[in-house]
């Protein structure tokens, strides 16, 4: 039988983590980044342009952080209402940056046409400290569900609350990184008193369609546009991707309400999840983020085109 404990060193083999096993975990982040200077002072510049605000706040022990969404000005009943998020886990760094150079670049050229909300990084103390989870040893984009114990995602969904029956569109930026397989699936299966099962993580760029809203052409509408940009993920030898089979080339599909992703919470017609590769040794971190934006704006401009 695999030792959990050789793969991960906090918890015992086959027993969940308690009070003292999270602690530990947590005693061991490490900030790393800065909220404040790469995500708060980024959303400041645009103020002049577009309506900021504060969705919500975080009190950790660790520091306190407002968590910031941009929105159009031009806000009209009649327009549709789309969705940006990012940094739903902060250690994913292109969704962050993908989403604030969108907004910075991008955000302008839809006055009129759409209602855009963006939320750039829905999880800042997981930003700082380059983690999957919150300081609770809780996964936020497994999270999105009434009552949920993620702070992160109770307060994304207060804010598109409001706005469900109007959505058209919700992208969520995400990546896929060795980190996974060396730290954050080994964590998860320690935390969980499981056997931790190695994978094998896809290099290149893929999508997250939903299986109970399947939108075959949606999604390709997306991949054509990124493969201007960077390469798109092929299966592995079993034909999936992250344990996944194909439904398309570069398509894979979850159950979204079910595992409480956050690409479920505005019951918007097209949604999808990106994913993408930063470690490739054919990609480097500014094409991550290019490819992040031309995901956005190839899902905003489908979706204006099918709405």
């Amino acid at each position: 039988m695999n030792n959990i404990h050789a793969t991960y060193p906090i918890g015992k083999a086959g027993n969940a983590w308690g009070k003292a096993e999270k602690d530990l975990w947590l005693s061991q982040r490490v900030r790393q980044r800065s909220y404040d200077v790469d995500v708060i002072k980024a959303v400041d510049r645009l103020r002049a342009r577009f309506d900021v605000s504060e969705y919500g706040r975080l009190d950790y022990d660790q520091g306190c952080f407002p968590l910031l969404c941009v929105r159009t000005r031009e806000w009209a009943s009649e327009l549709p209402v789309m969705l940006v998020t990012g940094g739903v886990h902060g250690y994913e760094t292109s969704g962050v940056h993908g989403a604030l150079r969108f907004a910075e670049q991008h955000l302008a050229d839809y006055a009129g046409q759409a209602n855009l909300l963006v939320a750039p990084c829905v999880s800042p103390w997981a930003y700082e400290c380059i983690q999957r989870w919150n300081p609770d040893a809780i996964d936020p984009n497994r999270s999105f569900y009434e009552n949920s114990p993620s702070g992160e995602s109770a307060a994304l969904m207060r804010l598109v609350a409001p706005l469900r029956g109007r959505f058209v569109m919700h992208i969520d930026l995400h990546e896929t990184t060795d980190s996974d397989e060396s730290e954050f699936r080994p964590a998860l299966a320690a935390r969980d008193g499981k056997v931790f099962e190695p994978g094998e993580v896809p290099d290149g760029f893929y999508l997250v369609d939903d299986t109970q809203n399947p939108q075959p052409a949606f999604q390709q509408a997306v991949l054509a546009a990124v493969s201007q940009v960077t390469h798109i993920a092929p299966a592995d030898a079993q034909g999936q991707i992250i344990g996944s089979p194909l439904v398309a080339p570069g398509v894979i599909e979850y159950a979204l309400k079910e595992l409480g992703l956050c690409a479920s919470i505005t019951g918007a017609r097209y949604t999808t999840t990106t994913e993408v590769y930063p470690d490739s040794p054919r990609a480097t971190p500014e094409q991550c983020i290019l490819a992040q934006v031309a995901a956005v704006r190839a899902a905003l401009d489908y979706a204006l085109g099918h709405g």
